[in-house]
């Protein structure tokens, strides 16, 4: 079947099924064996050097998890895609597996927390030099691509202040220097942004968040050229940060609803940023379908819908915040995104928290920050929760 003329929310349902599988099933089979047997010794070894298709042994391949890789690469239209443990897993053995000693890495000061943590701790252990610019400052970037690096590492919007990166333009300097460029995007889901349209060559996915969709599944897809998937593999086989098929049937089930669930969050999230926006007790709202937002103009070109998630910060600090989410009740008080039902916390709980208080000033995370994630419920009813609740600070 060709994807390239179908719609995404087609393409979610029915990328890496369109055959019936085992015994005529209709949905993807569950295959949970460690390993593979074969009859003929001759083809097993075939199918060991990688002549000819078929599996050896589940933390390689697996069929399940296959049929899950495919589904992400036509999404992404790429060549190529990787599964995961966990998100971070994903980002950790892609940068470990296209960096060595004496590297250079240009990246942004607003990458997720955890992926702040391997730029400031794990990557100089092993002499990769990384330089980290203002997230919104292009021409900075620019000037450090043109320093020379191996390799570019992006998030937009990023994790938690949705903060807009042009990924073409700098996608443009990375080429220039024959740099590799990875992107997070997490946030947006394909449903919202291709980065790999945009000159990015790899993309990330913590598939925990909007992909799987019901925070009962953890996940991380990278996708992108077939050669540098490859490589991402051959490390990934080794350090054997390999996802199961239970996890992989899981997600696959959460992607048939993706496009649903995210046009929906989409929607919502507008509408409440609006809302908390006009408030008199919200100091500033960080979502980039608002005018106001810095980024908007950027968002407007490069992506499809603003996302299902935004921060919020409260003028009277750290205990408004608080006040505000013990008394809100259409939402979990916990660490994820992306989910059918609404989380909420400050960075301090949530993706920052591997850092210090100092360390989320100095990235402009306050203490009176608030991350937002729609859920599908409905929107006036998620409104009234957080009238109710500002009116308790």
């Amino acid at each position: 079947m060709d994807f390239t003329k179908q719609q995404k929310g087609t393409t979610s349902v029915w990328a890496g099924e369109t055959k019936n599988f085992h015994e005529g099933s209709s949905t993807v089979p569950i295959f949970n064996t460690v390993t593979y047997a074969y009859d003929d010794l001759d083809e097993w070894y075939e199918v060991a050097k990688g002549n000819k298709k078929g599996h050896i042994y589940s933390r390689n391949t697996n069929p399940t998890v296959q049929v899950l890789e495919e589904k992400i690469r036509i999404l992404e239209n790429g060549e190529s895609a990787i599964s995961f443990s966990t998100g971070m897993a994903a980002i950790s053995n892609t940068l470990f597996a296209l960096l060595k000693p004496g590297d250079r890495v240009v990246s942004i000061k607003d990458s997720y927390g955890g992926t702040s943590k391997i730029f400031l701790e794990h990557l100089p252990k092993f002499n990769i030099d990384v330089s980290l610019c203002e997230t919104e400052d292009h021409e900075q970037l620019e000037k450090e691509i043109r320093k020379g690096c191996q390799l570019v590492y992006l998030e937009s919007p990023t994790n938690p202040t949705l903060k807009v990166i042009d990924l073409q333009r700098i996608a443009r300097a990375a080429k220039k220097v024959n740099a590799i460029v990875v992107s997070d995007n997490t946030f947006a889901s394909p449903i919202n942004q291709n980065p790999l349209a945009l000159g990015v060559d790899l993309v990330v996915h913590s598939a925990t968040k909007y992909l799987g969709g019901h925070s009962d599944a953890m996940c991380g897809l990278v996708c992108g050229s077939k050669n540098l998937v490859q490589k991402i593999f051959q490390y990934r086989e080794i350090m054997g940060a390999s996802l199961s098929p239970e996890i992989a049937y899981n997600v696959i089930r959460g992607m048939k609803t993706l496009e649903l669930r995210v046009l929906r969050q989409n929607d919502s999230a507008l509408k409440i940023a609006r809302f908390l926006e006009e408030h008199p007790k919200v100091a500033h709202v960080f979502y980039p379908g608002l005018e106001s937002h810095k980024g908007h103009e950027i968002a407007k070109t490069q992506m499809s819908g603003y996302g299902g998630i935004f921060s919020f910060e409260l003028k009277d600090g750290y205990e408004a915040v608080k006040k505000l989410l013990h008394n809100i009740k259409f939402v979990h008080l916990a660490a994820s995104l992306g989910s059918v039902s609404t989380l909420a916390g400050p960075p301090r709980t949530t993706s920052h928290v591997e850092l210090s208080e100092e360390q989320r000033k100095h990235l402009g995370i306050s203490e009176s920050l608030i991350r937002y994630s729609v859920g599908i419920e409905n929107v006036e009813d998620l409104i009234k929760d957080l009238e109710y609740g500002l009116n308790k600070i």
